[in-house]
């Protein structure tokens, strides 16, 4: 899985049309961050993509979490955590987004992918819920796919 988020820390210049802030995506709960991105999963190496079971296609996305809880003195650690994700477009259409847990080198991720219907905005809805949290933490973000 760290292939794949170096696959996307290097592409997300070229994969994302939007604004800078959206190469660097997450949002703080205190005691933990939750970190998430979207992209094409054509911008994913035909290796990376075998490896981890994902279709390349420019009509096809990636949603991609990571949960870190916060320790002493600045340090994170990655934790498990209930990942559920929808996405909505414009028209209304809902896209379910089945997440999945890889855990690899010490590093937890979940992925998911979902259909792209052309270039079109999503508006997507992440529940987190790590363990040992109550209640979920809610995601909330908007991106813009452009499929020539």
């Amino acid at each position: 899985m760290r292939q794949i988020l170096a696959a996307l820390a290097l592409s997300l210049p070229l994969a994302l049309a939007g604004p800078p802030a959206a190469a660097e995506q997450m949002q703080d709960f205190g005691d933990h961050v939750v970190h998430f991105n979207a992209v094409t999963t054509d911008f994913l190496s035909p290796e990376v993509a075998k490896a981890y079971g994902i279709r390349r296609s420019r009509t096809r996305g990636l949603l991609t979490v990571s949960v870190m809880r916060r320790l002493v003195a600045g340090a994170t650690k990655p934790v498990p955590a209930r990942v559920e994700a929808r996405a909505v477009n414009l028209a209304g259409q809902l896209k379910r987004i089945r997440m999945r847990e890889i855990r690899e080198e010490g590093a937890i991720y979940y992925v998911g992918e979902f259909p792209l219907a052309g270039s079109e905005t999503l508006d997507f809805e992440i529940e987190v819920r790590p363990q040992g949290v109550e209640h979920p933490y809610k995601v909330r973000f908007r991106q813009r796919f452009y499929v020539p």
